[in-house]
């Protein structure tokens, strides 16, 4: 407990030292938002709808499932496309995921869009703004596109900003960098159509969703809803065969922001768990996948499985010949959302009648229009 204290005491003033550098950051940026605000930068809008899902606070608010379930919603009516940054990938500029593609190429989250929703265009720019074109260059058939963690790129104008924020870590009671964990202030949260408070429990109660909107505020044209954390069926990582782990003994492989549910979810499913936790996204190397086997070898129970996520998956493929070697089940667990207090219908007729009005008014061949 004392250990604890010290710690909170040691990190409170690194906070405090580090606020000169919050007030000089969240300067910087207020002053490049009124430069938008005001008409002094441009902002460029596409013919085509384009969604954006971002937030204000750095990583592991869920925008990755959150991008699935448009995916989903979407994907029997238009021809879909994602775009990502393809954050901790070893390649630059604009790529289409191919037959060739891996997630060294285009990175974990994306690579993961690709083999789940093969229907789906998948690409990663750093620069949504010449990447957008280039996309619908190269894809003329495109109806709608997935801005995948975009809230800050300003230069494009997208037609629908949902917003998401964590439950247990909202953007009202956080701070900018590095003094907090916000991008940019928190009365960006205007700029957002939508906002989607994430990772709540699933028993939320409509008087703490109240609550939580009160606190959020929201003007007049914009719209809450609140999202928990489900699973879908799980599967095996070679095959796609579903497969159940009840009962079963689980080394559980997770790298990825906040792996907290789902070694509560795994726990309760399984019959015993040890967990192997490593950063997010990070990439597998020899030494990880031998102290894996090493893990599943030496504990002495039977029935043993491995079990990982589905952006596990996408970067332990890069290893797929080696891991096939061990003839062991492994099993991936899909993360999805679950939308909470009856939104799920609401939330879903937004955003389609968001995508039908922009085709029905937009002509096809109109191209860009840069507006202030």
């Amino acid at each position: 407990m004392k250990q604890n204290s010290f710690l909170y005491y040691v990190v409170s003033l690194l906070r405090l030292a580090l606020y000169p550098f919050t007030l000089i950051y969240g300067l910087l940026v207020w002053l490049r938002n009124r430069l938008y605000d005001l008409g002094f930068s441009d902002s460029i809008g596409f013919s085509v709808p384009v969604i954006c899902v971002g937030n204000l606070s750095t990583g592991g608010t869920g925008k990755t499932p959150h991008i699935e379930y448009l995916i989903n919603l979407l994907q029997y009516q238009y021809r879909v496309a994602t775009m990502s940054r393809g954050y901790k990938r070893y390649t630059k500029g604009f790529l289409l995921a191919d037959a060739n593609t891996n997630a060294l190429r285009i990175g974990d989250e994306p690579m993961q869009f690709f083999m789940k929703f093969p229907e789906a265009v998948v690409c990663v720019a750093e620069e949504r703004l010449t990447g957008i074109p280039t996309l619908l260059q190269r894809r003329p058939g495109v109806e709608v596109i997935l801005l995948d963690d975009a809230y800050q790129h300003r230069s494009v104008k997208a037609g629908l900003n949902i917003l998401i924020t964590d439950y247990s870590r909202p953007f009202y009671t956080d701070h900018i960098l590095p003094f907090g964990n916000l991008r940019e202030g928190r009365s960006a949260y205007k700029r957002a159509q939508i906002i989607v408070v994430s990772k709540c429990p699933l028993q939320l109660t409509q008087q703490e969703a109240n609550e939580i909107t009160a606190k959020i505020a929201p003007l007049p044209n914009q719209q809450v809803f609140f999202t928990g954390i489900g699973y879908g069926t799980s599967y095996r990582f070679m095959t796609n065969e579903p497969m159940n782990f009840a009962g079963t003994n689980a080394i559980l492989v997770c790298g990825i922001a906040r792996p907290e549910p789902l070694i509560a979810y795994v726990s309760q499913t399984a019959a015993d768990v040890h967990t192997l936790t490593y950063p997010d996204h990070h990439y597998f190397v020899t030494t990880d996948i031998e102290e894996i086997k090493a893990a599943h070898d030496n504990w002495q129970v039977q029935n043993k499985v491995i079990i990982t996520t589905e952006k596990d998956a996408a970067r332990l493929l890069l290893l797929r010949e080696k891991i096939a070697e061990w003839n062991i089940p492994i099993i991936v667990i899909p993360i999805q959302i679950m939308m909470l207090l009856n939104g799920g219908q609401w939330f879903d007729g937004l955003v389609q009648q968001f995508v039908e009005a922009t085709i029905a008014e937009n002509n096809p061949d109109a191209g860009i229009e840069i507006t202030g």
